[in-house]
């Protein structure tokens, strides 16, 4: 799995997750889906992502998803 993909993923499932957790537990958990959409579009306009930075650290190789 490369960086990208990594990312990615991580994002899709922190959103089910808090989407989930919205609906079975407090409505307060939809914050956190509102974060992970804000993180993803500031990531998207300055290239800065805490989640690649942390992904990196761990070892996954960098990567172009769409090529």
């Amino acid at each position: 799995m490369t960086l990208d993909r990594a990312v990615m993923m991580f994002a899709g499932c922190m959103i089910l997750l808090s989407l989930g957790l919205g609906t079975w537990v407090s409505p307060l958990w939809y914050l956190l889906t509102a974060f992970v959409g804000l993180n993803m579009m500031q990531a998207s306009v300055t290239g800065f992502c805490p989640a690649a930075i942390l992904f990196k650290r761990l070892g996954i190789r960098p990567g172009t998803v769409f090529d």
